[in-house]
């Protein structure tokens, strides 16, 4: 056994193990399990059913990932879970494989920051480079766009999207979908704002900034309904290419935005 696995790891034959994976003491792979490259797998963890892992990941103890869906419909169906690279999952993390009701797949991206307790139902879309902090959970069939941040104990309910560049506050819970570069928090989830100061963190220039707030007055300040708001922000973004990304949420959101 290579001298990066502990040689209490308990690893099914079938497994595919990369060069360079180190995993800890008494964790248990599967053996539809792949982990590649350079990822290194924490003491206790649990990685089961048909998952792939990508390479250089951070995957601490106790973590519970590819698990059946806690989905009373799943029959055991063989439906996967999928993460990407350069992604840091810390402690007591579950993630569970898709149902066939969907797509079949769970899906994270590339390098996300997911610290402990955080829960990723059935069938969810993680994009690249989000945060998710301290117990935030979403529930199936989310969808959380590239750069959101979702804030400690945040929950969101089956189906919701939550746009790129989102902010939520600690303990927001929502039944609808945020969009793009909305500050959102309370319960139910209220807007408040779009998220400036991680916009300008990320390179946004100044103009695009003043665009996005400009949008966000036409979406949540004019009394317009969303049809109306919507046409108006798409003759915005003709100017502005940034609010273009508010116009195809809006055009994919299915449960109605925050209010």
């Amino acid at each position: 056994m290579s001298e990066l696995i502990h040689p209490t790891a308990i690893i099914a034959p079938g497994a595919k193990i990369a060069a360079g994976v180190s995993i800890g003491p008494y964790a248990v792979i599967g053996e539809h399990v792949e982990i590649g490259e350079n990822t290194s797998i924490g003491a206790h963890a649990v990685i089961t059913g048909h998952t792939r892992i990508g390479r250089d990941n951070r995957i601490f103890q106790f973590v519970s990932l590819g698990e059946i869906p806690q989905d009373k419909k799943y029959a055991g169906e063989p439906t996967r879970l999928e993460i990407g690279d350069r992604n840091t999952i810390r402690e007591f993390c579950t993630f569970n494989c898709g149902t066939i009701q969907d797509t079949g797949v769970t899906r994270i991206g590339n390098d996300n920051w997911i610290m402990a307790y955080v829960h990723i139902a059935h069938d969810c879309i993680v994009g690249n480079n989000t945060i998710f902090a301290n117990n935030a959970s979403i529930a199936g069939h989310v969808e959380v766009d590239d750069h959101a941040i979702l804030g400690g104990f945040t929950v969101a309910h089956q189906f919701c999207k939550i746009g790129s560049h989102v902010i939520t506050g600690m303990g927001t819970i929502t039944f609808k979908d945020i969009p793009p570069y909305v500050t959102a928090a309370g319960h139910e989830a209220k807007p408040f704002g779009i998220n400036s100061e991680g916009l300008k963190r990320r390179g946004f220039s100044p103009e695009a900034i003043a665009a996005i707030k400009r949008a966000y007055k036409t979406l949540y300040r004019q009394g317009l309904g969303l049809a109306e708001a919507r046409e108006a922000l798409e003759e915005q973004a003709k100017d502005q290419a940034e609010v273009g990304l508010l116009v195809d949420f809006l055009a994919r959101s299915t449960r109605g935005i925050v209010r």
